[in-house]
């Protein structure tokens, strides 16, 4: 048995933790949450809720510390988890750079504990999907994969009058689609980077376009808070052919409809959500079908620490994946500077 503890008590820990780690009441149980205010959500008579700290670090029952806090208090966090002698998973972003993310993983080792980022989105439905589909060989050699991740949500930039690295649209978003790229393809041989504030210097970073090339593949990901129609999740074009995932993953939807995954149907994909699959085959014939969805499930990222720190298993994220992902980011975020210095002039 795994016992853990959530330092954070808001949407994160309850809409994206909780709902997973209850469902593996074999393998983890979650003994206590630490909030310095009084629960807003849901409370269960099985975990006990504190506003000291301490009562983290001074129980030697609980083996790993969930950091779930705002995104510019990870660091700081994880940090302290790891000076009480706790093993500990962050969630994204890791941290505001990679010098962070780099002392994180140095202390970690120093002290022989376990420190790994939240990438739930490494099991969602149509990212699993898409590596079916190329797996299958349909597509034959792959030359282009896009993958956007939109919103119309004009409001939220239009409302935020600082800039800000830690909430950044890139921090808080790109985070997943890029360690979706470098879990699955790899690390890049080079990248282009657009990174905008479209309502102007000194606002939200609400728009990113990111190309990375492996050799003659391109893998781009795109996305804005400014699409009134979203763009295709997924699309992967092959020599043979292409395939286009319209919809995103249902877990996230079915979440904040609080349609829980002890549902059988949760997060599943219906007929009407699967991708489309068009080919030629060797004989030149041509084709076009439906895919039938994977299945996702946030479950994983769970099962995968249990099995490292019970069993002895390797890390379903690598430390050098959040590095290399951390750097990414960083880079990034500097044409937001650049910018700005260029606009100052």
């Amino acid at each position: 048995m795994l016992t853990i503890a959530y330092l954070g008590n808001g949407k994160s820990t309850n809409r994206y933790h909780l709902p997973f780690s209850r469902r593996l009441p074999d393998k983890i149980k979650v003994k206590k949450i630490f909030s310095p205010s009084a629960p807003a959500w849901e409370t269960f008579d099985d975990i006990e809720y504190t506003n000291q700290l301490s009562d983290l670090w001074e129980d030697p029952e609980i083996q790993l510390v969930v950091i779930t806090t705002p995104s510019q208090f990870h660091a700081e966090y994880a940090k302290l988890a790891l000076e009480n002698g706790k093993n500990v998973l962050v969630e994204k972003p890791f941290a505001e750079n990679s010098k962070e993310a780099k002392e994180l993983f140095d202390l970690a080792n120093e002290k022989g504990l376990f420190i790994q980022c939240y990438q739930n989105r490494r099991f969602d439905s149509d990212f699993l999907t898409v590596q079916k589909v190329i797996e299958s060989g349909k597509l034959g050699d792959i030359l282009e994969v896009e993958m956007h991740y939109d919103y119309f949500r004009p409001e939220i930039p239009e409302n935020t009058t600082e800039f800000s690295v830690a909430n950044s649209y890139l921090y808080g978003h790109a985070c997943h689609t890029v360690d979706q790229l470098l879990s699955y393809f790899g690390e890049p041989d080079d990248i282009h980077y657009d990174v905008r504030q479209l309502l102007g210097t000194g606002r939200m970073n609400d728009y990113f376009d990111l190309d990375f090339y492996y050799g003659r593949m391109k893998v781009s990901i795109k996305s804005s808070y400014f699409r009134i129609k979203e763009r295709p999740s997924f699309v992967v074009y092959g020599k043979k052919g292409m395939f286009v995932k319209q919809t995103k993953d249902r877990q996230e939807e079915h979440l904040k409809m609080f349609y829980m995954p002890e549902n059988a149907d949760f997060g599943i994909d219906q007929p009407e959500h699967y991708g489309v699959l068009t080919y030629m085959d060797e004989e030149g014939t041509y084709h076009e079908e439906k895919v039938v969805s994977e299945v996702g499930d946030y479950r994983r990222v769970y099962e995968g620490i249990y099995e490292t720190l019970i069993n002895g298993a390797e890390k379903i994220v690598k430390d050098e994946e959040t590095l290399l992902q951390m750097k990414i980011l960083e880079t990034g975020i500097q044409q937001i500077e650049e910018a700005r210095k260029v606009f100052e002039d």
